[in-house]
């Protein structure tokens, strides 16, 4: 089922679903409530999400491409083998979902909070992360490309083994995070404080970042 450029309601998705996988084609849903519905496959294009809620929804295997969602509400839904792909999501909510296996890629996730979401399997591709609320996430032995994740909270986080290709941690709040053999030579790492520097023990760094954060620090290498 194909639906293209319509505003839609609750009770319109829900007579589309009862005909079979939909999928929407720039379709308006700011500020449907469409939790707990059944969307498992579906796809979205170019869809306009703002503010809407999704909360407790099943959203396995579904995909998003190019989707406008300020303030969509994920929180508690199912999005295992999810996909989104180019899609601006600031200061959406995914507390509690479901994301094993997810990707996102691409996509703007400033102010995001992912609060005790699942995330097993989970994959950041080139996404703007810039203060989400990442805390206690395992990014451990991952490939990190491209995460932009400055002024984030990265407390709790475990970063051990991962490999930063690009991104950004500037200013992040880093407390208890580990990054015990991260290899981060192409990171920002701007922002540092004192106190962050023995989180760093055993990563590997450029001479550059080293003499950046002395600089950062106050000391001056002659």
């Amino acid at each position: 089922m194909h639906i293209a450029g319509a505003t839609l309601s609750r009770a319109d998705i829900e007579a589309y679903l009862a005909q079979g996988t939909a999928h929407f084609d720039e379709c308006d849903l700011d500020g449907a409530d469409l939790s707990r519905l059944d969307l498992r496959g579906a796809s979205f294009t170019s869809c306009s999400l703002a503010e809407t809620s999704f909360y407790a929804a099943t959203l396995s295997q579904t995909t998003w491409r190019r989707c406008r969602g300020r303030e969509a509400d994920f929180e508690a839904a199912d999005l295992t083998d999810a996909q989104f792909h180019s899609c601006d999501l600031n200061n959406s909510s995914w507390r509690r979902s479901r994301m094993a296996a997810a990707l996102l890629k691409g996509c703007k996730l400033t102010g995001a909070n992912f609060e005790e979401a699942a995330h097993l399997g989970l994959t950041f591709e080139e996404c703007l992360l810039i203060g989400a609320d990442l805390r206690r996430m395992s990014f451990r032995k991952s490939t990190l490309k491209q995460l932009d994740f400055s002024d984030a909270d990265l407390a709790g986080c475990d970063f051990r083994d991962a490999v930063f290709e690009g991104g950004s941690v500037r200013s992040a709040n880093l407390k208890q995070a580990r990054f015990d053999n991260a290899d981060l030579r192409e990171a920002d790492l701007g922002g540092l404080k004192l106190a962050d520097v023995k989180l760093f023990q055993g990563a590997l760094i450029s001479h550059r970042q080293a003499s950046e954060l002395l600089a950062e620090l106050g000391l001056r290498v002659t």
